[in-house]
């Protein structure tokens, strides 16, 4: 394999679901919530950590879409960026595990086509864009980074106070 692309796979292994010298990623920092708590809102207009879920699945398929030259609408939910969750209704558990199994399999999905990359292919412009691949890959990284901290914080201001 490309090290250029080992390095990118790590850093993504890293925000996601490996242990990392920041701290908490965001596998990590939903694991073991409960639906009840990732619903919980900090304030009217505010994402909840579920939402927050779904919006980085959502930025993963986008991401992986356009790595890929994939055509738009494939995302599960309809819409783009934010989707209003919890769905209301008794099966509010199910869902989340529904969700945060999308999340990882999305992620995985990612994964599988970043590691088909080569470090020729870092520097050209995405799909549907001027954004160089590599500053894509990197870039969803860094923003499953800054949901996990959001998260993290999140959990701390819940009336649960979930750590």
């Amino acid at each position: 394999m490309d090290k250029s692309v080992d390095v990118l796979l790590h850093a993504l292994d890293e925000a996601f679901d490996r242990k990392a010298w920041h701290g908490t990623n965001l596998r990590g920092s939903i694991r073991g919530l409960a639906a009840r708590d990732a619903a919980w809102r900090p304030g009217r207009g505010r994402h909840n950590i579920w939402e927050i879920v779904v919006h980085a699945a959502y930025w993963k398929y986008a991401v992986r879409r356009r790595l890929l030259g994939e055509k738009r609408g494939t995302f599960p939910l309809k819409g783009s960026n934010w989707f209003d969750r919890p769905v209301v209704g008794a099966d509010n558990d199910a869902q989340w595990a529904s969700d945060v199994a999308s999340l990882i399999a999305t992620h995985a999905s990612l994964r599988q086509a970043v590691a088909g990359l080569t470090s020729s292919d870092l520097w050209k412009p995405a799909a549907g864009g001027t954004t160089s691949v590599l500053s894509l890959v990197a870039g969803i990284a860094a923003h499953d980074v800054y949901h996990a901290g959001q998260i993290q914080l999140l959990k701390r201001l819940g009336p649960a106070r979930v750590s």
